[in-house]
């Protein structure tokens, strides 16, 4: 098969399409041979060497999100068989032809949608339901704000806590990606060139500030996210794309009772992410289904392409996802 491989650390160009054997599948997972695959960040960190791949993960391919057709299945597994169209979240791969894919990290393609959009569904929705829902919390009536709104992840929550009757907000780095994102249903955006969230969000809330914080930022947005915080607020990390060691005032945490937390998803095990796809199926796929949630592709690109499609992704430039399709 051909693959995308990771020849070595660095800028996107080292991104190259090598001949590599089809991977092969345990008595639990499926084969999959792969239509598309989502670029996310983890990607990109993986491929600058900042990202190391678990040790059961393929070392130099990358991809953390496919979607395409079954073609072998193992002995023990019981739902899918050869021909079925599947999405996928798997712990690396992804950018091939060929995938393994443990059998409870399969999920049917929503009606109507393409393999295209279908690609761009596991890695956000299963971050965002994780750890929004699960970790966060949130519940309808409550408030969300959602920074890097514009961004796949920003795009999924935004319509995922809509859908579920909360309150968004958001911030964004420009106006358009800020009018991008009130046309997924944030109810509030934020420009953060030319607004201070803190600000903003107090005259919003009328001081009473938000429920729930999904925070990819860190660095010194966590001392202001605590400042806009409700009380009993969660704050949510999943990345810290602006540092990781922070200084905070835990005279703040006390008084408002806020729950600090965030995790990290390819580490976790196939039981735990089977369980997160049996909840996205009972309760995000008919929202998806009805069209009352759409996947939001901003960017598709040809496998030869990856370099390109990296280089949208580090520009931050883009609105919701990329994705790179391996039939053309």
């Amino acid at each position: 098969m051909k693959a995308i491989v990771i020849t070595k650390p660095g800028a996107p160009e080292v991104l190259q399409i090598i001949e590599r054997p089809i991977p092969a599948y345990s008595p639990d997972e499926v084969l999959v041979k792969v239509a598309a695959a989502g670029v996310n960040r983890p990607d990109v960190a993986q491929r600058k060497g900042n990202y190391p791949p678990p040790p059961n993960a393929p070392q130099d391919i990358p991809g953390l999100e496919i979607a395409g057709t079954v073609t072998e299945v193992g002995d023990n597994v019981k739902r899918w068989k050869v021909g079925d169209k599947v999405c996928a979240l798997v712990i690396g791969g992804g950018y091939a032809e060929y995938c393994n894919v443990p059998e409870g990290q399969c999920l049917p393609i929503p009606d109507d949608l393409s393999l295209i959009e279908a690609a761009s569904l596991p890695e956000t929705f299963f971050t965002v339901w994780s750890n929004v829902f699960d970790r966060g919390k949130l519940q309808p009536g409550e408030s969300l704000l959602i920074h890097g709104g514009s961004s796949g992840i920003g795009a999924t929550a935004i319509q995922m806590a809509k859908a579920l009757d909360s309150k968004v907000y958001v911030t964004a780095g420009s106006d358009e990606k800020c009018a991008f994102c009130k046309s997924l249903g944030a109810d509030e955006a934020i420009n953060y060139r030319t607004q201070d969230f803190v600000t903003e969000l107090n005259r919003i809330t009328d001081k009473k500030g938000v429920d729930v914080i999904l925070d990819m930022v860190g660095g010194d947005y966590t001392p202001r996210n605590l400042k806009v915080l409700a009380e009993e607020g969660r704050l949510v990390l999943i990345n810290t794309m602006q540092g990781k060691d922070v200084q905070i005032d835990l005279s703040i945490v006390m008084r408002k009772r806020i729950n600090i937390t965030g995790s990290m998803l390819r580490s976790r095990s196939v039981e735990f992410k089977a369980a997160v796809a049996a909840s996205l199926e009972k309760n995000i796929w008919p929202l998806i289904a009805s069209g009352n949630i759409k996947p939001v592709v901003n960017a598709v690109f040809a496998a030869h392409q990856a370099t390109d499609a990296h280089a949208l992704m580090e520009s931050s430039e883009h609105t919701g996802k990329i994705v790179l399709r391996f039939d053309a």
